[in-house]
């Protein structure tokens, strides 16, 4: 092969290991376990992995609240919200996808919007993960707020024997980006409770 060739097939190689990872992590048995400390939110546990800093509820809604610091240039910390309704849930996975894929006006670059379905101790886990400009709802009516531009959302429906449980990791794209892998070693660390 000529000089060329050792130079295309090169930035080839490159380019394909730049490329951001998509949602087979969650597939994937080698993701690892989380360095951290398992907290029981009611009838499922998870391990918080280390860095994540414990944050209280800005909302009755909310189970648990985390901030993911900010990387790099970004303005904002990523934050982690966790939902829990008891065993009504909060409708269904189609529907839930459907409410986080409005909040968020797809960029062009970033990963698809399919959702991926593994199970997890027996669990039915479903993860989305979206990209560009976010539009988080507020206040009692949750109206959409002012749009955020190049951020980046995963969230993660854990279906428990005591019901769903809503994981959404929202932020810049950079620190979720950053954050993303032990996101998925937290969800991947979920077990059933009771």
């Amino acid at each position: 092969m000529n000089r060329l060739g050792w130079t295309v097939l090169f930035l080839a190689v490159v380019c394909c290991a730049k490329k951001e990872p998509d949602s087979a992590e969650f597939d994937a048995a080698s993701v690892g376990v989380p360095v951290g400390e398992r907290i029981s939110l009611g009838g499922l546990s998870v391990i918080i992995p280390e860095g994540w800093e414990t944050r209280a509820p800005t909302s009755s809604m909310r189970k648990a609240q985390y901030a993911l610091p900010r990387q790099g240039g970004d303005a904002e910390d990523g934050e982690l919200a966790v939902f829990y309704f008891g065993s009504r849930s909060a409708g269904s996975v189609g529907a839930n996808l459907d409410r986080w894929r409005r909040q968020i006006t797809p960029s062009d670059e970033g990963p698809p919007s399919d959702p991926v379905t593994r199970t997890v101790d027996g669990m039915k886990v479903t993860v989305i993960d979206l990209h560009g400009s976010y539009r988080a709802g507020m206040g009692p009516m949750m109206a959409p707020g002012p749009a955020k531009h190049d951020y980046r959302m995963v969230a993660a429906i854990v279906e428990s024997p005591a019901g769903a449980y809503y994981f959404k990791l929202t932020g810049p794209a950079a620190t979720i980006g950053h954050w993303r892998e032990s996101f998925a070693q937290c969800i991947n660390s979920a077990r059933g409770e009771g």
